[in-house]
């Protein structure tokens, strides 16, 4: 199969895929950390490719949670969410500080951060802003 194209290196380890020609979407992996961290609270079949500039979007409770990765430099993108009711944002950072940089939706935001520390599975971290409830979840 490697010679297929169809495993690839990817840092410390390999990724499958199922064409040679697909790439491994670096958000959607770690979008897919932070949906990990609920999946004992969300229906099994209850979580969907959302839309850009989301990754994933999944009901919890009769509430819609869109989760957002943004990289460094990326913080122009939270303008473009479109909250509507019963709708919250978990918005994935490279670090804390880039929290303070966003202009948010007027929706309920929480913020994660996903970091590997050199181990296989990373430590997904949630905080909010000061001036936002933490209890969205």
């Amino acid at each position: 199969m490697l010679r297929q194209c169809l495993i690839s290196e990817i840092s410390d380890g390999y990724y499958i895929g199922l064409d040679g020609q697909h790439q491994p979407d670096q958000r959607m992996i770690l979008a897919v950390w932070v949906l990990l961290r609920f999946i004992n609270r969300v229906e099994p079949m209850a979580h969907y490719p959302a839309v850009y500039p989301s990754q994933l979007f999944f009901l919890k409770e009769d509430t819609g949670y869109e989760i957002v990765v943004l990289y460094e430099g990326e913080a122009h993108l939270a303008r473009l969410l479109q909250p509507q009711d019963d709708l919250k944002y978990i918005i994935v950072a490279p670090h804390a500080a880039m929290a303070g940089e966003l202009k948010l939706p007027k929706a309920p935001c929480l913020f994660a951060t996903v970091d590997y520390c050199g181990k296989e599975v990373p430590e997904v971290k949630f905080f909010a802003r000061e001036e936002q409830s933490n209890g969205i979840l």
